[in-house]
């Protein structure tokens, strides 16, 4: 395999740090860690523990590390392939896999040592199975096998809110489940938005990426479906559950007529790349501050 017959290429102590670092995908994190924090934050009504916020940011980060590495690990031959991700450490022979898996474990056991013995069990659990989801049933099973891998495959990401909401209680409740809901159905729209820019990368290494197989107009179709069940879904945290209240259900009002007009824009040409990037990063502006106002909701409520 690529990367285990590399020998590495890091020159001193700083860029080994360095490059292990970059294994873990580090943009990707701290998206995940917002949700989180604002599930505690909602959990706990504004009151938290500011230990238990720590431990499950650090325990959570480990995680999603360790996912990430796996992944890394898992994908190298097609990072091989692009361009885009051909400097990536391990295909690049800075990182050799066997290297990589066994960081990757570490992560693990000190992320779950974390969750169980400072947390609870639940959301030990709950943070290994995000690892676990990701790795066989997104990357494995459908990321090379179906058109629909990053809409089952968004569980994945949506796991962190459940992860936050059992540290702070012990179990799940109906808005725990209800900001699940609200990520899974807005991942489509995020990750096809960023599959309409690099469609050309992943018809390169045969990812059946739905814009690849299906085309632009379909995924553009299949964006704006989304999009209007994501925006929708937000409520439910204000109707029926009650979980939230005034500044969140204002900002998730504006919040989402402007991530319904941007993929409007999107619809009226699918192959505008700048409007599938515009849709792209106002997508992950778009969660960090929905929340961000669950944090300021559940604070001053």
């Amino acid at each position: 395999m690529i990367g285990t017959t590399i020998s590495p290429r890091n020159e001193n102590l700083s860029q080994v740090i360095k490059s292990y670092y970059l294994l873990t995908k580090p943009r990707i994190i701290p998206l995940l860690l917002i949700t989180t924090t604002a599930s505690m934050w909602m959990a706990a009504h504004g009151e938290v523990n500011s230990f238990e916020v720590c431990i499950t940011l650090i325990g959570g980060t480990l995680a999603a590390a360790c996912a990430q590495t796996l992944n890394c690990i898992y994908d190298q031959d097609i990072d091989y392939q692009m361009k885009r991700t051909r400097d990536r450490p391990i295909p690049s022979g800075k990182v050799q896999a066997r290297h990589a898996l066994l960081f990757a474990i570490v992560l693990g056991i000190i992320s779950f040592s974390l969750f169980v013995y400072f947390i609870n069990l639940l959301s030990a659990l709950l943070a290994m199975s995000g690892i676990f989801f990701y790795m066989l049933v997104y990357t494995h099973l459908l990321k090379r096998h179906s058109t629909q891998n990053i809409v089952i495959g968004g569980a994945a990401g949506a796991i962190p809110p459940l992860v936050g909401w059992a540290a702070v209680t012990g179990d799940l409740s109906w808005a725990a489940w209800a900001f699940f809901a609200m990520i899974f159905l807005w991942t489509p729209p995020h990750f096809w938005s960023l599959a309409l820019m690099i469609r050309d990368d992943y018809a390169q290494v045969e990812i059946p990426m739905l814009p690849v197989i299906k085309g632009a107009t379909l995924t553009v179709n299949q964006i704006w479906v989304y999009t209007w069940l994501a925006v929708i879904s937000t409520f439910v945290l204000v109707y029926p559950l009650g979980a939230v209240g005034l500044i969140y259900t204002l900002v998730a009002s504006v919040l989402g007529m402007i991530f319904i007009y941007k993929a409007w824009q999107l619809k009226q040409d699918p192959e505008d790349k700048q409007s599938a990037r515009s849709l792209f990063k106002y997508s992950i502006l778009y969660m960090m501050l929905l929340s961000t106002a669950i944090v300021f909701d559940s604070y001053y409520l």
